[in-house]
């Protein structure tokens, strides 16, 4: 038999990831890691270490803080359809 659920409402952390707050995002979640890329101006790549392994961060994906304490990227447009802030 097929039942229904709904999503628990539990809150969260997050931040947005600007391109230009690296500082907020590592004080935020330590496994954050910063490669440059060799292109001409030089960008920044953001990873975020999660329980899956490690995952690129494009600029404006939100950083958000699990239940048990893990950190993982979510797009921009899902994040917003999914949360609002409290």
């Amino acid at each position: 038999m097929i039942k229904r659920y709904i999503k628990k409402s539990i809150p969260i952390e997050a931040i947005q990831w600007t391109g230009l707050n690296r500082a907020e995002i590592v004080n935020f979640a330590h496994s954050a890691r910063f490669e440059y890329t060799d292109t001409e101006p030089p960008q920044i790549k953001l990873y975020i270490h999660t329980l899956e392994g490690n995952m690129y961060a494009h600029v404006g994906d939100y950083i958000i803080k699990g239940i048990q304490g893990e950190y993982y990227p979510c797009k921009k447009t899902i994040f917003e359809e999914t949360y609002e802030e409290i």
